[in-house]
């Protein structure tokens, strides 16, 4: 009897078994005993390798159905959209809220003109007649209007916000206005049960546009909280700097310092076109030292170009102006920069020329020094 054959087969039979994802168990013995029938091979009940692998498998179907069920709540948070409602669609209202449309966000407008409602509709938002009409189901609120007066009417009265929207709503208002109106509303908001946060917003129409905003953030830090997913949609720089009213102290200092950049970057322009410098050039140069900054970076060239579409109008930094110093003068600080600009800024109102950028000032500095508009 050849001895090579039965041992052949064992190990033909062993290498079937692992191929076929299973463990043979096979009864040695001595092969020259063996008769050809004795070499069956029994299947194992599952050996303890076995016994991992289906666990293995139990797990990682479990984890297959937690995961299919995290996407489908992810599904069902991103179809119930957050309802927003945004009250002025203006210059910096529209592109607000046309990018939280594209966020993702249910956006319902309002503005005293309808073509601002059409455009807001045609970017995938929804128009509403009256402020009652946008607020009535909205989850969260905006308003972006040019004055305190203009935030007082939104928001009280009959026809207001706070007696339409629902209890528990945020409101985020985004205008510029004086601190103590907005800890005075901030405290009617949360008697008619509506969480306030002041936001103003600093960056002009561009930043709006491009979703960057620098917003400056007063109100109560959990309310903060709570309007992170809607300022992330139309800022980048988002910073709370404490309670109600802390957003607008803050925005009235942003205001004195852009004022002041503009005064003295009409000043710089000025100066040099006196020497016949080639102006683009000593910007562009200014631009990477210590005198650069976003003021000289957006209006710069519009002062080169004597090109004043509003971005931000003067007639609005002009009342910004007066809210600095009349905080400043109750707060006892003395402005005497800050003061002078606001008084350039209000001499180029006076004259007709409010509805001009505020860039538009370097129209007064050339004035002053008495050279001729280009």
């Amino acid at each position: 009897m050849d001895h090579a054959q039965p041992r052949a087969r064992l190990r033909g039979l062993y290498r079937a078994g692992i191929q076929g994802g299973h463990r043979l168990r096979v009864q040695l013995a001595d092969p020259l005993t063996l008769s050809p029938t004795a070499w069956r091979p029994r299947r194992l009940t599952r050996t303890a390798s076995c016994r991992q692998h289906t666990g293995s498998t139990h797990q990682h179907a479990a984890h297959t159905d937690a995961t299919r069920r995290t996407q489908q709540q992810r599904i069902q948070h991103m179809t119930s959209k957050q309802k927003v409602a945004v009250i002025g669609l203006g210059i910096m209202g529209l592109p607000m809220a046309v990018n939280l449309v594209k966020a993702g966000f249910d956006v319902t407008g309002y503005n005293r003109s309808q073509d601002k409602i059409d455009k807001l509709v045609s970017e995938g938002g929804r128009g509403a007649a009256s402020v009652a009409e946008a607020v009535r189901e909205a989850d969260v609120v905006i308003t972006m209007v040019p004055d305190s007066p203009d935030v007082e009417a939104v928001v009280n009265g009959a026809e207001g916000v706070f007696a339409n929207t629902k209890d528990g709503a945020l409101w985020i208002d985004a205008s510029s206005i004086r601190p103590d109106v907005a800890v005075q509303l901030a405290s009617a908001a949360r008697e008619a049960g509506v969480r306030p946060l002041d936001a103003p917003v600093s960056g002009g129409e561009q930043g709006a546009v491009d979703g960057v905003l620098s917003i400056m953030v007063g109100g109560e830090a959990a309310d903060f909280e709570a309007g992170q997913e809607i300022l992330n949609a139309v800022g980048k720089t988002i910073v709370h700097v404490g309670p109600s009213g802390s957003g607008q102290t803050v925005k009235a200092a942003n205001q004195l310092i852009v004022a002041g950049n503009i005064a003295l970057l009409a000043e710089a322009i000025v100066f040099l076109e006196a020497y016949g410098v080639d102006t683009t050039a000593a910007l562009k140069v200014l631009g990477g030292g210590l005198a650069g900054s976003k003021v000289l970076e957006q209006k710069g060239q519009k002062m080169l170009d004597r090109s004043f579409e509003p971005g931000f109008r003067l007639a609005l930094h002009n009342k910004d102006m007066g809210i600095v110093t009349s905080a400043a003068r109750k707060a006892g600080v003395s402005i005497p920069v800050g003061a002078l600009v606001a008084q350039l800024i209000g001499s180029m109102v006076n004259q007709g020329d409010g509805g001009l950028d505020h860039s538009g000032l370097f129209k007064l500095v050339e004035q002053l020094s008495g050279r001729t508009a280009k």
